[in-house]
C-alpha cells in the first residue's frame, strides 16, 4: 500500500497480484477504481472512475463504489420526498443517505485493505437521531474484494437501517464491445420497476437473463432472490463478474439488486442493497437491537 496523488487528491493505492485498487478512505470510505493489469500489458477496469471528476466533488462523481447509509435509495413519508418516519417523528433524509458525503476516521490500514469509522456531526442527528457507530471494512484479494458495512447500536432502543453499495462497473469492457454484448443474470422471485414517486410497479414479464441494452433495466428492483448472487458477463457467459452477499442467511437477508445507468455512459450499476427502496415506509428495514451490531458484507469477484 502506498500514498499517491491522483486528480489533485492524495489517495491510497493497493497492488494485490494483478489487481490495483485506488481509494480515498477518509472521504466517504470511497473506493475509486479497481483495475486488472493484464499479462499482455493492457489494463482492464472493473470499477469505473472517470478521467476527470464529473461533479463538484468526489462524492458527486459517477464512479467508484459509493457507500449508501443509513438507507439506500430515496425515502418517502406518505409522498413527502426525502423524508422518513420513525415512531411519531418525521426526519429528512438525503437520497442514498449521508455517508457518501461524510468524513471517516481511519481505524486500521494494511497491505490488504482498510477499516474506517464514520465521523459524527450535529447535522447527522437531524437525519438519523440515534447513538451508533458505523464502520466500513475493505478487504482486497487478487481477483476480488469484500466490503463490510457494520452498524453498532449504542443506544437503548432498536434502530433501523437498510444500507447498500453503488458500484459503477466499467461497461463495455473493451472498446470493440457495446452494451448489447453484455448480459445480466439474476434469479429473483419478485421483480419491480422503481418509479420516481417512490412506488414499485410489479414486473412479472422478466426472465432470469437479459441484455444490458434493455432500457427497462434502468431502476429495476430484484427482490426475494433464489440465490444471493448476480452476474454480469459477455453473452457467451465468459468473463463474468459475480456480486454476492456473504453470510446473509445468518443475518435474515433481504438482499436486493437495483440496476441503473445513464444513456451513453461507460458504466453500468448493479447495486446490492439490504432491502428494496424506501425501506422505512415499506417496513423492510433491518432492526438492530440496543447494544447489538449488524453487518452487511458483499463480495465482488472475477469468477
Amino acid at each position: 500500500m502506498e500514498s499517491i496523488v491522483y486528480q489533485n487528491q492524495e489517495i491510497k493505492r493497493w497492488d494485490v497480484g494483478p489487481s490495483t485498487f485506488l481509494a480515498l478512505p477518509e472521504k466517504g470510505a470511497r473506493l475509486l477504481n479497481w483495475h486488472i493489469n493484464m499479462s499482455d500489458g493492457s489494463v482492464r477496469d472493473v470499477i469505473h472512475w472517470p478521467e476527470e471528476p464529473d461533479g463538484d466533488s468526489f462524492a458527486q462523481t459517477h464512479g467508484g463504489i459509493p457507500i449508501l447509509f443509513p438507507f439506500a435509495g430515496k425515502c418517502y413519508d406518505s409522498g413527502n420526498e426525502n423524508h422518513w418516519r420513525f415512531g411519531q417523528n418525521i426526519y429528512p433524509m438525503p437520497m442514498h443517505g449521508f455517508a457518501r458525503e461524510s468524513d471517516f476516521r481511519i481505524r486500521s490500514m494494511d497491505q490488504h485493505g482498510f477499516e474506517v469509522e464514520l465521523e459524527h456531526t450535529k447535522e447527522m442527528k437531524s437525519f438519523y437521531p440515534f447513538d451508533f457507530t458505523f464502520t466500513v471494512i475493505y478487504h482486497f484479494l487478487e481477483l476480488s474484494l469484500q466490503i463490510s458495512l457494520v452498524l453498532e447500536n449504542e443506544g437503548r432502543e432498536p434502530i433501523p437501517w437498510s444500507a447498500g453499495l453503488h458500484p459503477y462497473f466499467q461497461i463495455p469492457w473493451r472498446k470493440n464491445l457495446d452494451l448489447l454484448d453484455h448480459q445480466l443474470a439474476i434469479n429473483a422471485k419478485r421483480i419491480f420497476q422503481y418509479e420516481e414517486s417512490g412506488m414499485m410497479k410489479k414486473n412479472s414479464d422478466v426472465g432470469d437473463t437479459c441484455q444490458l441494452n434493455d432500457n427497462k433495466l434502468i431502476n429495476r428492483v430484484y427482490y426475494e432472490l433464489k440465490n444471493p448472487t448476480a452476474e454480469i458477463s459477455l453473452l457467451n457467459n465468459e468473463e463474468p463478474i459475480r456480486i454476492s452477499e456473504v453470510g446473509g442467511a445468518q443475518n435474515g437477508s433481504r438482499l436486493t439488486f437495483v440496476t441503473w445507468t445513464k444513456e451513453g455512459a461507460p458504466f453500468y450499476c448493479l447495486e446490492p442493497w439490504m432491502s428494496p427502496p424506501n425501506a422505512p415506509e415499506n417496513k423492510t428495514s433491518r432492526m438492530v437491537p440496543a447494544g447489538a451490531r449488524d453487518e452487511f458484507t458483499i463480495e465482488i469477484e472475477l469468477a
